[in-house]
């Protein structure tokens, strides 16, 4: 008999089943239904007992068998999810939602940064809307398996003909999301095992460094038609502080006395405050601009990237250079609002400052992470070298 009742709870319907029944015709087998979540219903399922003699014991194995299946039937288990609690049995949406909520506490927690959780949030919502696009979408968490990714990872660096590092960043998200879906059990094992990434992984970043001509024509565009935005780009070329970092200073942070910018612990990326130099180019353009005549509690680069009370996302410096910068300069893909700290780590390398200093100044956290950010393609002589005369 069918113990199957319709009804809107997830639980409920993959509960659904038919208890087993014995055929002892040519073939002996104990069949019964269950619901399948891929088909959307009952599905038959068979289990072979000919091999068990004499028929004697083959009865009696028979009826111990369906005892047993009856009793799991019952107790909730479905013979087409390999799933050892009731959360097996959740709706990939529900899943996702629920991580989606853990992303949402870490970041106002503190633990992920705002480009982070943006990202995060981001590879999640386009794992969906790929998802809800397939000719059969997956409806239950347990079909989050190992095809299922693989076949996403494909569509991002195949059908989307996305860069070998974004497919790659795809796996990272990936394996993260699995590792909640493991934690938090709605999975026994995490499907993304043995996927790996594409390509050899290099310190080397591949930055862009803007040449010395596009810098000359971007100051002068920007001296004539946006002060306020030729001062963040100078305290990212100058001061090396990052785009996040920069959105959430504020005029008290400055001190023109000592002529230095103070980075917080809440606003530096690594979590450690620091003091770095605010060099006199920097202090002078903002005296031009009357930055000090605002608050000290005033963030540095509110709308327009002029002071104010209200804090920006630093997603404001970004559309800035896509809309204006790079459309009126003409400046190729390749060179980046962040492309401004890149050069300014070369230039101040190049001009004879000590590698301690630029990394003290960048922040990094070792020699080695400033060496990164230095380009290794120089097609040119050093003039510094040029007229060198050591000791011996």
């Amino acid at each position: 008999m069918l113990s199957f009742v319709k009804t809107k709870n997830t639980v409920d319907e993959l509960r659904s089943y038919t208890y087993p029944r014995l055929s002892d015709g040519k073939e002996w087998f104990i069949e019964f239904y269950a619901f399948c979540p891929a088909s959307g219903r009952l599905k038959r399922k068979r289990i072979k007992i000919n091999s068990i003699n004499p028929l004697s014991k083959r009865r009696k194995y028979a009826a111990g068998l369906m005892a047993r299946i009856s009793t799991q039937l019952e107790q909730g288990w479905n013979p087409w999810i390999d799933a050892e609690s009731n959360r097996g049995y959740a709706l990939f949406s529900t899943a996702c939602d629920a991580y989606f909520s853990y992303l949402t506490k870490m970041y106002s927690d503190g633990q992920y940064r705002q480009e982070t959780f943006n990202g995060y949030a981001s590879y999640l919502r386009n794992l969906r809307t790929w998802n809800d696009g397939r000719r059969v979408p997956i409806t239950y968490i347990y079909q989050f398996d190992r095809a299922f990714c693989m076949e996403f990872l494909d569509y991002i660096y195949l059908d989307r003909q996305n860069s070998i590092q974004t497919r790659n960043n795809y796996l990272i998200f990936l394996k993260v999301f699995s590792s909640f879906l493991v934690q938090r059990e709605y999975l026994k094992s995490k499907p993304v095992e043995g996927i790996t990434k594409i390509g050899k992984a290099t310190l080397q970043k591949n930055r862009t460094v803007i040449d010395d001509g596009s810098m000359v024509r971007l100051h002068n565009y920007l001296w004539e038609r946006n002060r306020y935005f030729l001062l963040a780009c100078y305290f990212l070329h100058y001061v090396l502080i990052r785009p996040k970092e920069i959105a959430l200073l504020k005029i008290g942070d400055v001190n023109l006395a000592k002529q230095t910018v103070f980075v917080a612990d809440t606003v530096s990326k690594n979590k450690r405050s620091a003091l770095v130099t605010l060099p006199a180019k920097v202090i002078r353009l903002m005296l031009d601009l009357d930055v000090f005549s605002a608050p000290s509690s005033y963030y540095i680069f509110s709308d327009k990237f002029m002071p104010g009370e209200k804090h920006r996302d630093e997603k404001q410096f970004r559309d800035y250079w896509h809309h204006h910068i790079r459309k009126d300069l003409h400046f190729p893909p390749q060179y980046k609002f962040y492309s401004l700290k890149d050069t300014g780590i070369t230039e101040m390398l190049r001009a004879g400052c000590d590698t301690l200093s630029v990394k003290e100044q960048a922040r990094h956290s070792s020699l080695l992470m400033t060496d990164i950010y230095t380009p290794h393609d120089i097609q040119q002589a050093n003039p510094l070298l040029l007229n060198y005369e050591g000791v011996l």
